[in-house]
């Protein structure tokens, strides 16, 4: 593997916040990292994304114990990526949602994903001898469903195909507080390796016709005011439009993946090169938004094989196999 691989060389513990939204609503952040949130209802407690493991689930759930000694009943999966579902089983007795859609991802291409996360990202994913696999929902919806906490409401909401074809918000229309996973992001490279880039400025439209006051997005810090949502919202639609018109342009110029890649790197990095993963996500990114401005609308999927096949070639140069490059 080359030096350098995606996140291999981040190997330092990050600094955690929980902070409170509003009565009985939580972020937990650290520093860029996958985030969670936390709800509290009258008699029982809803996580949204269940991190990696679940030695990290362990440590939400002891921040959770600092301010109710409710049970965790629920965890939504806001999409399928393994650094936000594999932490699920530590979350004993709790039932699961999902989208229908990230169900259908789990299906289709969750092994696989799970074998190139643990690649990309070795600090979160230490401990990972207790996964004891896949993360498997025990509820699914097809558009919206909405958990009465007691008197709490809590809509669940595919809002629309952005970060991943089955994104979910979980959005508490009362306190008009959300918890956004990665459909937003502050401060933080949004990770697009299997994104839908022409319908995500949509997909963030309809999040702000919501009207959210709050916002926790899936990576950065909490945003505790409109202007700061606003922001995240913002900033979210500029990199990835950019990205493809970096990438539409290129492809209408007849460009290969590696021009691509570099031209891609020189516009993007002054703008956005300070935000966390920016390093790690570059690759991934460009090579998904190529794909799309070719007109190829179902992410490939990546596995641990094709990951650094692909990274090798855009950061050394190295040729890859057309096994590689299309699996």
């Amino acid at each position: 593997m080359t030096a350098g691989f995606a996140s291999t060389n981040d190997m330092s513990d990050k600094i955690i916040s929980f902070e409170e939204l509003g009565p009985g609503l939580y972020g937990y952040t650290a520093e860029g990292d996958p985030n969670s949130g936390v709800v509290v209802g009258d008699d029982s407690v809803l996580v949204v994304d269940a991190q990696a493991t679940p030695a990290m689930a362990a440590d939400v759930i002891a921040r959770i114990r600092t301010v109710t000694d409710k049970p965790v009943k629920h965890i939504v999966l806001s999409h399928y990526h393994a650094v936000r579902v594999l932490g699920a089983s530590g979350y004993h007795g709790a039932e699961i949602i999902a989208s229908e859609a990230t169900r259908d991802l789990i299906v289709e291409r969750g092994q696989q994903d799970m074998d190139s996360e643990i690649g990309r990202f070795p600090r979160l994913f230490r401990g990972r001898e207790s996964i004891p696999g896949l993360t498997w929902p025990h509820i699914t919806f097809k558009k919206q469903m909405t958990l009465w906490m007691g008197k709490r409401e809590v809509q669940i909401i595919h809002v629309g195909r952005s970060h991943s074809a089955g994104d979910t918000v979980v959005w508490l229309p009362k306190e008009r507080v959300m918890f956004a996973g990665d459909t937003v992001e502050f401060g933080a490279t949004p990770y697009c390796g299997d994104a839908h880039f022409a319908d995500w400025s949509g997909t963030l439209d309809a999040i702000r016709k919501l009207g959210p006051q709050k916002l926790v997005p899936g990576r950065g810090r909490s945003l505790m005011n409109p202007t700061e949502v606003e922001e995240g919202l913002s900033g979210t639609a500029a990199f990835t439009s950019d990205l493809f018109a970096i990438a539409k342009k290129s492809v209408a110029a007849g460009h290969d993946l590696g021009t691509t890649y570099h031209a891609a790197m020189e516009a993007m990095r002054p703008k956005y090169g300070h935000w966390v993963i920016f390093e790690h996500c570059m690759p991934f990114n460009v090579s998904r938004a190529y794909d799309e401005a070719k007109g190829l609308d179902h992410p490939q999927i990546w596995t641990a094989e094709r990951d650094v096949a692909m990274w090798r070639a855009l950061e050394k140069g190295q040729p890859m196999k057309d096994a590689e490059i299309r699996r």
